[in-house]
């Protein structure tokens, strides 16, 4: 006999189970019902070819069909434990193993993806739990005492539901649901709030006054710009204000200091007034590792300070309450529709400080993009107690996936699909979010995605108080885990969701400027904007001198495609379009729009740009280049076609002390200081032991070295030459060209180390005919010449010649030979007068 243990057979529909078995066998199902155990008979079949795409990790196996005269056995023997069976012509058992059972479900109770889940109506309450498989369901109501209630079943949804009566609102709840294993206490998946860290439900009107802040209803959002035009600037609620002194203490680290004239505000205002668009926020959705009341906190008590930059004690003193700290970046999902209560001053009024938060955002300029996490839960106590195996999901063997770091969630199945999409529009009708970045967003399928594109798109400002075609969709595209290469269904990955609208994180360019990868051994393997070009380190990563030259110029039609939207059919000047590039053996080019390519160089994972830079310039480069090589990173950003992404604070040189993972490291390796007087956060000690012990060797003597801690001068010039940036891209078209990148931007050839860029903008910027862009990454002055521009009215755009940085308008144009002279490690914007080419 095979105790196959686990559950390795499927039931994929209310007709069919896959189960990879002897065929020639007698099959059944043992299922115990509430009136005593029942076999359901089966018999040898074939799957069809829409079962085999729809479930092709299971194109092989044994198709087993449900005997017609056993169908009608199929919905109670769900309600008990089913386990398939084996036996040979003799009646011997041969084998028998566990069974998964999302698909019949999703089969029998289609109807469910359109019931009422969650409360609902207005002065009557109702509940409404998706249970299928349960065999009882209650509703416990809290506050005072507990009172349970009897839910009522719906056989054609599964859907359990009880009416209530006026005095419940406002009320804390549970759901109590039994199984044939025993009774779970649970919480609501479509409540809109809950008690201090997630206990309970607590049943709420999100269009109660009470929840609102002032002028909520009456809310004037910034301008809507199209994905391709976006600034999207990436922010961690805590970080924002936790070491910001213009704060009041009791508000640090809180939704509410975003509606104060801090430090940290008036900076947002003024990246706001130089061209960003979105803030996004780390997730802000109710999240498991930070205790939501403050008294249930920890802090560290270390004088940071005083310790020595290079030391062991900071991580040490933070590893020490780490657990119970006030710091998580949260991508650790417990509800995913609730605010996070531990950013909130009270989590009792967590909705609303929310929503404050939201309005103070808008007021300061800015829209509001939200960080998402449905393709994980912190754990499967949420979700799983309800329907058994059916949310998360489970690998051949009946075991939960873990590959993205937790409990994998299934949006493959209906009713977690249809979580996903209820959620985002609850988050854009009632909080007003402005964008969605969905965190491995290649977990996930790409219908699941384009059915939210097309929930939003329902949403208008008549009926909902939104306009929902203006909300910006982007996140992770990476290929990886048991989804990997649609080993299970079609996944919303770069390539994959070229067409859509919805834009993907373009690890290209980044990479290319950067140097390396994100998992490089030795962190000084040195790109386009860390010295590859003239600077070397003498680090064995970067190869020979022949090697480092080849690397350059891959690198750098990298670059060249990231700047032109990095579309699959951009013609390069080799002639190889963008699909026909290498990246690391897939195609470099992806995109079939601009907006679909989110460009960026640094971001919450991996170190900050200035600590990139750091371990990849050689040690003694002058403070002053670190900060030109910072902007001219940051410049392959913002000069790019698509929606432009920078991580808070490399504006400002931020460092993590060299922490390439920073997720639970605490508010001192995560400062963000808004007073240069501060430091940029260089020198805070050797970072945490467990994900950046291996690099301690070569960051320590970095840390220890004074030179390489900037001062406000040089914070100062980053953030001046930064917000220069912004407004040359808002200045003209030439950066937001759409489909029109193809005829209208082309390179030059140049030499090593420079870029060359050209954007024909007759007829469409009525200031300049065309804006012309150099890279010059090396350490010397670079004649570009563009025999084109011969004979051209051409100047140095306005805000560069306006400059403080007396470097960049050092830049000259010489008419006769159309050569642009660009000094070392700088960027320099040319313009064309209108009329004259």
């Amino acid at each position: 006999m095979i105790l196959e243990g686990g559950a390795r057979a499927h039931w994929i529909d209310r007709e069919t189970v896959a189960w990879q078995v002897d065929p020639s066998l007698d099959h059944s199902l043992a299922c115990g019902g509430e009136d005593g155990p029942r076999v359901v008979r089966l018999s040898p079949g074939t799957l069809s070819e829409e079962q085999r795409n729809a479930w092709p990790h299971l194109a092989s196996y044994t198709a087993l069909k449900v005997d017609p005269r056993d169908a009608g056995l199929v919905r109670e023997a769900l309600r008990g434990r089913v386990v398939a069976v084996a036996r040979d012509g003799s009646g011997e058992l041969v084998a028998e193993t566990g069974v998964q059972i999302p698909g019949v479900l999703d089969d029998l109770y289609a109807g469910a993806a359109t019931a009422p889940l969650g409360p609902s109506g207005r002065r009557i309450p109702r509940l409404s739990l998706w249970a299928p498989t349960a065999v009882k369901v209650e509703l416990a109501l809290y506050s005072p005492g507990r009172t349970v209630y009897p839910m009522r079943r719906d056989d054609e949804t599964g859907v359990w539901s009880v009416r209530g009566r006026p005095a419940w609102w406002g009320r804390e709840y549970t759901f109590l649901v039994t199984h044939h294993s025993g009774t779970s206490e649970v919480t609501d998946p479509y409540g809109p709030a809950v008690t201090p860290d997630g206990g309970h439900s607590s049943l709420v009107d999100l269009d109660s006054p009470a929840l609102k802040p002032p002028g909520w209803d009456r809310l004037v959002k910034p301008p809507a710009v199209p994905q391709h035009r976006a600034t999207i600037y990436e922010l961690h609620v805590r970080d924002f204000s936790a070491s910001d002194a213009t704060v009041p203490a009791g508000l640090r680290g809180t939704y509410a200091a975003f509606g104060l004239d801090s430090a940290g505000m008036r900076a947002l205002r003024a990246l706001a007034e130089d061209g960003l668009t979105h803030v996004h926020l780390l997730p802000v959705f109710d999240f498991a590792t930070v205790p939501e009341r403050g008294a249930d906190r920890t802090e560290p008590d270390c004088d940071f300070a005083t310790l020595p930059p290079d030391s062991e004690r900071q991580q040490e003193c933070v590893a020490h309450t780490a657990a119970s700290d006030s710091f998580n970046w949260g991508y650790d999902p417990l509800h995913y529709t609730v605010p996070e209560g531990s950013y909130a001053t009270d989590p009792d009024e967590r909705i609303k400080e929310f929503r404050a938060m939201v309005a103070a955002l808008n007021g300061a300029g800015l829209r509001v993009v939200m960080d998402v996490v449905y393709n994980h839960t912190h754990s499967t106590g949420v979700l799983d107690p309800i329907v058994p195996g059916y949310y998360h999901r489970l690998l051949e063997d009946g075991t939960v996936a873990d590959s993205t770091c937790c409990p994998n969630t299934a949006p493959e199945h209906t009713m977690m699909g249809r979580l996903v999409i209820d959620s985002v529009v609850t988050w854009a009708r009632q909080y007003k979010i402005d964008g969605f970045r969905f965190d491995l967003m290649g977990h996930h399928p790409k219908a699941n995605l384009l059915a939210v594109r097309r929930a939003l798109d329902e949403l208008t400002v008549a009926v909902d108080g939104v306009d929902g075609r203006s909300i910006i969709l982007y996140g992770e595209g990476w290929n990886f885990g048991e989804v990997a290469d649609g080993a299970r269904f079609e996944q919303a990955t770069q390539a994959n969701l070229a067409g859509t609208g919805i834009g993907t994180f373009n690890d290209r360019l980044r990479d290319a400027v950067r140097g390396g990868s994100t998992f490089d051994a030795d962190p000084r393997a040195q790109g386009f904007g860390s010295g590859l070009a003239g600077a070397p380190n003498g680090s064995p990563a970067n190869g020979t001198a022949e090697q480092q030259r080849a690397r350059l110029a891959g690198y750098t039609d990298l670059i060249k495609l990231g700047l032109a939207g990095n579309l699959r059919d951009y013609v390069l000047p080799s002639g190889k379009t963008g699909a026909e590039i290498d990246y690391n053996g897939a195609p470099a080019g992806y995109a079939a729009e601009p907006g679909e390519s989110v460009t960026y160089v640094d971001a919450h994972d991996n170190e900050t740009l200035f600590d990139a830079l750091a371990y990849k310039l050689p040690q003694p480069t002058p403070m002053a280049d670190r900060v030109r090589m910072q902007v001219l990173s940051l410049a392959t950003v913002l000069l790019a076609q698509g929606a432009a992404f920078v991580h808070a604070g490399s504006e400002r040189l931020r460092s993590k002390s060299l922490d390439r993972n920073s997720y639970d490291s605490g508010d001192w390796f995560n400062r963000l200081l808004w007073d240069c007087s501060q430091g940029n956060g260089f020198g805070g000690g050797l970072p945490p032991r467990a994900d950046n012990e291996a690099r301690w060797p070569y960051a320590g003597p970095l840390l220890a070295d004074p030179a390489l801690v900037p001062g406000c001068g040089e914070i100062g010039d980053c953030r001046a030459r930064f917000g220069e940036l912004l407004r040359i891209r808002a200045s003209s078209p030439a950066f937001a060209l759409g489909s029109e990148v193809r005829e209208r931007l082309t390179f030059a050839d140049s030499a090593d180390g420079v870029i060359a860029m050209h954007v024909d903008t007759s007829g469409l910027d009525p200031r300049w005919s065309s804006v012309t862009v150099v890279f010059n990454a090396t350490p010397s002055t670079q004649a570009q010449p563009m025999e084109r521009l011969a004979g051209l009215a051409m100047a140095l755009h306005p805000v560069q010649a306006a400059s403080g940085d007396p470097v960049v308008r050092e830049s000259v144009f010489a008419p006769d030979t159309g050569t642009l002279t660009v000094p070392a490690r700088t960027v320099a914007v040319f313009v064309g007068k209108t009329g004259t080419g």
